[in-house]
């Protein structure tokens, strides 16, 4: 893959991807931030307050495909849309960036791959809770060695999408194909892929949600075979007809220190190290890990819609956008894929979409296909 000297990137989507265009504007080597959005009056507005030029603001998302100038695209649209505006994006030549989750099926999660591999260019799945402090911080004593083996790890991703502010295709959405922040931590912290799944599907979601994806269940809970390593892991999802306070967890067993999410928020996470040795823990800000012009956006009020509801269930992403932004941006200029290029993004993608098929097929254990070999 051939290094780039600098970057044009467009951003599509401007709902919480207006967060991203200021991070890319204070990087040096990115030369010029673009926009889109299908309505024009967020394009002029969010345009005029970044000061995007006239010539990178978009309503057409083919218009930036055809743009040679532009060597890169960062996806933040709906999911309905990943798949297909990935596939072009790579298909057009242009460095791939999308949010989660990749696709909503494992042929479209293939054909991406397949997209990326002919292109030869970077693709990333910009995953916020691999870059979350929390997860960082776990990582972290788990490579140093401090942490010992990692004998199991459990996600978990419990929110209520009845609150207002969510679009109707949510509406019933089976659990687990939006299963990345669950799982990904569980796959990432072992350096490994998913192999297969068993999942079980628990109650039952109001009658009038369930036609729209045939998806009954109000807990997905899976438990899933890694590849080259005798860890199994589990991740549970619920998005209606659960109460519980909005939770992205991690938690995390080793022979030598364990790590479990706090309960509730900002009570503290709690670390134990052998024994009867426990502490509660905040832990710390990841900042000194990023360039100093874009060490500030991993603090909160570095937001600037802090109402959207992305980030009032989504607890502000752990201070990972400038994370997903650095690695994206450093992996184009090195000219070398991304953290999670798109083997890793389709395996993640790909395990919450068998785990849901197992659910609804009573616990059938399904395997992850082998993106590996496309």
């Amino acid at each position: 893959m051939k290094p780039e000297t600098s970057i044009k990137v467009v951003i599509v989507g401007l709902g919480f991807g207006s967060e991203f265009i200021q991070i890319y504007k204070d990087i040096r080597k990115v030369e010029a931030v673009g926009i889109c959005a299908r309505t024009t009056s967020v394009v002029k507005d969010v345009g005029d307050t970044y000061n995007i030029p006239e010539d990178m603001r978009f309503t057409d998302f083919n218009e930036i495909l055809k743009r040679d100038d532009i060597n890169t695209i960062h996806i933040v649209t709906p999911f309905l849309s990943h798949a297909e505006q990935t596939i072009a994006s790579l298909n057009a030549g242009k460095h791939t960036a999308c949010t989660v989750p990749m696709a909503l099926s494992v042929e479209d999660c293939k054909l991406v791959v397949k997209a990326k591999n002919k292109a030869n260019k970077v693709y990333m799945m910009m995953e916020t809770v691999l870059y979350s402090r929390e997860y960082l911080y776990v990582k972290n004593l788990v490579n140093s060695g401090e942490f010992g083996k990692v004998q199991f790890a459990r996600g978990s991703h419990q929110q209520d999408m009845g609150l207002e502010g969510w679009p109707e295709y949510w509406l019933g959405f089976p659990p687990m194909f939006y299963g990345t922040h669950a799982i990904s931590p569980l796959v990432d912290i072992n350096n490994s892929l998913v192999d297969s799944v068993v999942c079980h599907g628990s109650g039952r979601i109001d009658d009038d949600m369930i036609p729209k994806y045939d998806s009954p269940f109000a807990i997905e809970t899976a438990t899933f075979k890694l590849k080259d390593t005798d860890v199994r892991v589990e991740a549970t999802r619920s998005l209606y007809n659960t109460v519980r306070q909005y939770r992205e967890s991690f938690d995390c067993y080793g022979d030598k220190m364990s790590f479990e999410w706090e309960q509730i928020a900002d009570e503290g996470h709690v670390l134990f190290e052998g024994g009867e040795i426990a502490k509660r823990i905040h832990v710390p800000d990841t900042d000194h890990l990023l360039p100093e012009e874009i060490k500030k956006y991993t603090r909160r009020e570095q937001i600037k819609d802090q109402d959207h509801v992305s980030f009032i269930q989504g607890a502000g992403h752990g201070g990972s956008h400038p994370h997903l932004v650095n690695e994206f941006v450093k992996s184009i200029l090195e000219g070398r894929d991304s953290a999670i290029d798109a083997v890793k993004g389709a395996n993640i993608t790909a395990a919450g979409l068998c785990a849901h098929d197992s659910a609804i097929n009573n616990g059938k254990e399904i395997k992850i296909p082998d993106f590996e070999k496309l």
